[in-house]
């Protein structure tokens, strides 16, 4: 079966917003107040919480404190679990396309490098949870993109044949995942990073998800 797997943070979902609030929850705590604003850090914010966190405390002149991201790590987790979907909004049509494809035969699954069980979460508060065969996290399996592995896993709960799908991402990681499992990636434009994805030379890119169905026709069939 043709499987559509989705990238989460910046794809589907516009997280930024509460990342950053989780973050600033943690700078705050260290008593530096809030270090990253969501109007110019959501790239940031949607490469996950290490990167926040760093960023953060090189802006406060501890670039190289490895130890202090380490001992933040855990706060901001759980900072982000409390309030994880304030902020939070799917892109335009994401979920009317996500159904679209299903409607036409396709699998679709999620495949993050968000922890399991926020990813869980957080589509269980958004209420779409169930609209997906499959959702593979940072933590499920031993390794993470951009190992193809979570890829090929996500397709294979979805009912799917790993050699049959496409990944719809944001990012680099999206790219080289993709790229290490032999299959297109479809690279948003919408999304904090749309700068940079051209230069990744994705096998196709969408400004808006009504544009998806058509592209994915391009590079699977449904049987």
């Amino acid at each position: 079966m043709a499987t559509v797997v989705f990238d989460l943070d910046g794809t589907l979902a516009d997280t930024s917003g509460d990342l950053i609030a989780a973050a600033n929850a943690c700078f705050r705590d260290m008593g530096a107040g809030d270090m990253l604003d969501v109007a110019t850090d959501a790239g940031t914010a949607l490469r996950g919480g290490r990167a926040m966190l760093g960023l953060g405390l090189e802006r406060l002149g501890r670039a190289d404190d490895v130890a202090e991201i380490d001992r933040q790590y855990p706060r901001l987790l759980a900072a982000y679990e409390g309030a994880i979907d304030t902020h939070t909004r799917f892109y335009p049509n994401a979920m009317e396309t996500v159904a679209a494809l299903r409607d036409e035969g396709f699998k679709v699954a999620i495949c993050t490098n968000k922890p399991e069980a926020l990813a869980r979460l957080l589509m269980t508060r958004l209420g779409v949870l169930d609209s997906f065969g499959s959702l593979i996290g940072a933590d499920t399996l031993p390794v993470r993109k951009p190992d193809p592995e979570p890829l090929r896993e996500a397709v294979r709960r979805a009912g799917g044949d790993p050699a049959q799908c496409v990944l719809v991402g944001d990012t680099v990681t999206d790219r080289e995942t993709s790229r290490a499992a032999g299959v297109a990636s479809i690279l948003v434009t919408f999304g904090p990073g749309a700068h940079a994805v051209e230069a990744l030379a994705p096998e196709a890119t969408i400004g808006h998800f009504d544009e998806l169905p058509v592209v994915v026709r391009r590079f699977l069939r449904v049987s």
